[in-house]
Protein backbone atom coordinates (compact mmCIF):
# COMPACT_ATOMS: atom_id res chain seq x y z
CA UNK A 1 0.00 0.00 0.00
CA UNK A 2 1.29 3.53 -0.89
CA UNK A 3 -0.06 6.12 1.89
CA UNK A 4 -0.85 9.88 1.30
CA UNK A 5 -0.10 11.81 4.21
CA UNK A 6 -3.07 14.08 5.38
CA UNK A 7 -2.72 16.67 7.55
CA UNK A 8 -5.57 19.18 5.76
CA UNK A 9 -2.93 20.99 3.42
CA UNK A 10 -2.32 19.10 0.40
CA UNK A 11 -4.26 18.75 -3.30
CA UNK A 12 -5.10 15.18 -2.03
CA UNK A 13 -7.20 14.37 -4.35
CA UNK A 14 -4.97 15.16 -7.23
CA UNK A 15 -2.22 13.00 -5.88
CA UNK A 16 -4.57 10.04 -5.60
CA UNK A 17 -5.77 10.55 -9.05
CA UNK A 18 -2.28 10.65 -10.56
CA UNK A 19 -1.97 7.03 -8.96
CA UNK A 20 -5.25 6.07 -9.86
CA UNK A 21 -5.26 6.93 -13.33
CA UNK A 22 -2.23 4.54 -13.95
CA UNK A 23 -3.64 1.77 -12.38
CA UNK A 24 -2.50 1.46 -8.91
CA UNK A 25 -4.24 1.71 -5.23
CA UNK A 26 -3.40 4.47 -2.59
CA UNK A 27 -4.82 5.40 0.81
CA UNK A 28 -5.13 9.38 2.16
CA UNK A 29 -4.49 8.84 5.54
CA UNK A 30 -3.85 10.53 9.07
CA UNK A 31 -2.55 7.28 10.61
CA UNK A 32 0.39 6.64 11.83
CA UNK A 33 -0.23 2.97 11.89
CA UNK A 34 -0.95 2.94 8.03
CA UNK A 35 2.42 5.36 7.46
CA UNK A 36 4.32 2.17 9.55
CA UNK A 37 2.69 -0.46 7.21
CA UNK A 38 3.01 1.35 4.30
CA UNK A 39 5.07 0.46 0.97
CA UNK A 40 5.76 4.10 0.20
CA UNK A 41 5.33 6.97 1.54
CA UNK A 42 3.79 10.57 -0.35
CA UNK A 43 4.09 13.82 1.47
CA UNK A 44 2.20 16.06 -0.96
CA UNK A 45 1.65 20.13 0.64
CA UNK A 46 0.68 23.43 -0.22
CA UNK A 47 1.45 26.59 1.92
CA UNK A 48 3.32 28.17 4.47
CA UNK A 49 6.16 25.41 6.21
CA UNK A 50 5.40 26.65 9.64
CA UNK A 51 1.44 25.70 9.28
CA UNK A 52 2.69 22.74 7.82
CA UNK A 53 4.94 21.78 10.28
CA UNK A 54 2.07 22.49 13.12
CA UNK A 55 -0.21 20.04 11.62
CA UNK A 56 1.81 17.45 11.28
CA UNK A 57 2.91 17.98 15.18
CA UNK A 58 -0.80 18.28 16.29
CA UNK A 59 -1.45 15.09 14.22
CA UNK A 60 1.56 13.50 15.74
CA UNK A 61 2.82 12.52 12.35
CA UNK A 62 6.45 13.85 12.72
CA UNK A 63 8.10 10.58 14.12
CA UNK A 64 6.27 8.44 12.18
CA UNK A 65 7.40 10.07 8.48
CA UNK A 66 10.76 10.00 10.18
CA UNK A 67 10.96 6.85 11.25
CA UNK A 68 9.75 5.49 8.41
CA UNK A 69 12.65 7.37 6.13
CA UNK A 70 15.04 5.84 8.22
CA UNK A 71 13.89 2.45 7.87
CA UNK A 72 14.84 3.37 4.09
CA UNK A 73 11.34 2.50 1.88
CA UNK A 74 10.46 4.56 -0.75
CA UNK A 75 9.46 8.50 0.01
CA UNK A 76 7.85 10.84 -2.14
CA UNK A 77 7.50 15.12 -1.24
CA UNK A 78 6.09 17.44 -3.52
CA UNK A 79 5.81 21.01 -3.30
CA UNK A 80 5.76 21.59 0.29
CA UNK A 81 6.65 17.79 1.36
CA UNK A 82 10.06 18.80 -0.42
CA UNK A 83 10.73 21.58 2.04
CA UNK A 84 9.92 19.94 5.23
CA UNK A 85 12.88 17.48 4.72
CA UNK A 86 15.11 20.44 5.44
CA UNK A 87 16.37 22.44 8.71
CA UNK A 88 14.22 25.75 8.12
CA UNK A 89 12.86 27.68 5.99
CA UNK A 90 12.77 31.62 5.71
CA UNK A 91 9.28 31.70 5.39
CA UNK A 92 9.00 30.40 9.25
CA UNK A 93 11.94 31.80 11.13
CA UNK A 94 12.15 29.96 13.90
CA UNK A 95 10.37 26.77 12.99
CA UNK A 96 12.48 23.56 12.48
CA UNK A 97 11.72 21.02 9.48
CA UNK A 98 11.97 17.50 9.80
CA UNK A 99 16.04 18.11 9.27
CA UNK A 100 16.51 14.81 7.29
CA UNK A 101 18.40 16.79 4.70
CA UNK A 102 21.20 19.79 5.71
CA UNK A 103 20.50 23.13 4.43
CA UNK A 104 17.56 25.92 4.56
CA UNK A 105 14.72 27.18 2.11
CA UNK A 106 15.00 30.63 0.48
CA UNK A 107 13.05 32.69 -0.78
CA UNK A 108 13.29 34.02 -4.70
CA UNK A 109 12.93 37.59 -3.63
CA UNK A 110 16.28 37.69 -1.41
CA UNK A 111 18.11 38.06 -5.51
CA UNK A 112 16.63 41.60 -6.27
CA UNK A 113 15.63 40.60 -9.64
CA UNK A 114 12.40 43.29 -9.72
CA UNK A 115 11.75 41.30 -13.30
CA UNK A 116 10.37 37.79 -11.47
CA UNK A 117 6.74 37.57 -10.65
CA UNK A 118 6.56 35.77 -7.01
CA UNK A 119 5.50 33.20 -7.04
CA UNK A 120 7.41 31.35 -9.60
CA UNK A 121 3.69 29.91 -11.72
CA UNK A 122 3.17 27.95 -14.71
CA UNK A 123 5.34 25.41 -17.09
CA UNK A 124 9.90 24.91 -16.61
CA UNK A 125 11.90 22.69 -17.85
CA UNK A 126 14.15 20.29 -15.40
CA UNK A 127 17.60 19.59 -16.32
CA UNK A 128 17.94 16.44 -13.96
CA UNK A 129 21.50 15.45 -12.37
CA UNK A 130 21.24 11.90 -11.77
CA UNK A 131 19.80 8.96 -13.68
CA UNK A 132 17.32 7.58 -11.29
CA UNK A 133 14.73 5.10 -11.52
CA UNK A 134 11.85 7.60 -10.88
CA UNK A 135 12.95 8.97 -13.57
CA UNK A 136 13.33 6.33 -16.01
CA UNK A 137 11.28 7.34 -19.53
CA UNK A 138 11.78 10.70 -18.62
CA UNK A 139 14.10 12.93 -20.23
CA UNK A 140 16.14 16.14 -18.82
CA UNK A 141 15.12 19.36 -19.94
CA UNK A 142 11.18 17.98 -19.51
CA UNK A 143 8.83 20.63 -18.69
CA UNK A 144 7.14 20.27 -15.10
CA UNK A 145 4.31 22.82 -13.41
CA UNK A 146 5.87 24.67 -10.47
CA UNK A 147 3.65 27.09 -8.25
CA UNK A 148 5.83 28.47 -5.08
CA UNK A 149 8.02 31.10 -3.65
CA UNK A 150 10.49 29.68 -2.32
CA UNK A 151 13.25 26.74 -2.78
CA UNK A 152 16.00 24.57 -0.58
CA UNK A 153 19.19 25.57 -0.95
CA UNK A 154 20.79 21.97 0.06
CA UNK A 155 24.43 22.07 1.99
CA UNK A 156 25.28 18.78 0.48
CA UNK A 157 25.38 19.34 -3.29
CA UNK A 158 25.30 15.07 -3.70
CA UNK A 159 21.41 15.63 -2.56
CA UNK A 160 20.60 17.85 -5.59
CA UNK A 161 18.52 16.26 -8.35
CA UNK A 162 17.09 18.66 -10.35
CA UNK A 163 17.27 22.12 -11.20
CA UNK A 164 15.42 24.64 -13.03
CA UNK A 165 16.28 28.69 -14.39
CA UNK A 166 13.75 31.30 -13.32
CA UNK A 167 16.29 34.62 -12.80
CA UNK A 168 18.34 32.09 -10.85
CA UNK A 169 19.49 28.33 -11.46
CA UNK A 170 17.55 26.86 -8.29
CA UNK A 171 17.62 22.91 -7.23
CA UNK A 172 13.82 22.09 -7.63
CA UNK A 173 14.50 18.25 -6.98
CA UNK A 174 16.39 16.13 -4.28
CA UNK A 175 17.22 12.53 -4.01
CA UNK A 176 18.53 9.84 -1.44
CA UNK A 177 18.60 6.15 -1.36
CA UNK A 178 15.61 5.89 -0.66
CA UNK A 179 13.88 9.96 -0.90
CA UNK A 180 12.81 11.96 -4.02
CA UNK A 181 11.35 14.84 -3.67
CA UNK A 182 10.07 17.74 -5.83
CA UNK A 183 9.40 21.42 -6.18
CA UNK A 184 7.24 20.79 -9.50
CA UNK A 185 3.93 19.11 -9.23
CA UNK A 186 4.17 15.93 -10.76
CA UNK A 187 0.02 15.52 -10.52
CA UNK A 188 -0.52 18.53 -12.37
CA UNK A 189 2.25 18.10 -14.99
CA UNK A 190 0.86 15.76 -17.98
CA UNK A 191 1.91 12.81 -19.10
CA UNK A 192 5.60 13.23 -17.91
CA UNK A 193 4.52 14.12 -14.08
CA UNK A 194 2.17 11.38 -14.03
CA UNK A 195 5.02 8.96 -15.42
CA UNK A 196 6.94 9.86 -12.06
CA UNK A 197 3.79 8.75 -9.87
CA UNK A 198 3.85 5.68 -12.27
CA UNK A 199 7.36 5.17 -11.42
CA UNK A 200 7.14 5.71 -7.77
CA UNK A 201 4.67 2.89 -7.28
CA UNK A 202 6.50 0.03 -9.29
CA UNK A 203 9.65 1.29 -7.20
CA UNK A 204 7.23 0.40 -3.97
CA UNK A 205 6.32 -2.82 -5.24
CA UNK A 206 9.05 -4.00 -6.16
CA UNK A 207 10.96 -2.64 -2.97
CA UNK A 208 13.87 -1.15 -4.50
CA UNK A 209 15.45 1.93 -3.98
CA UNK A 210 15.35 5.04 -6.04
CA UNK A 211 18.58 5.48 -7.38
CA UNK A 212 19.61 3.49 -10.18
Amino acid sequence: MIAIVDYGMGNLRSVSKGFESKGFSVKVTKSPDDIHNSSGLVLPGVGAFGDCIKNLNQLSLIEPIKNFIKQGKPFLGICLGLQILFEESEESPGINGLGILNGKVIKFSRFEDTSLKIPHMGWNQVEFKDKLQILKGIPTGSWFYFVHSYFPAPEDTANIAGKTHYGIDFTCAVSTDNIFACQFHPEKSSTLGLRILENFALICGEKGKLRM
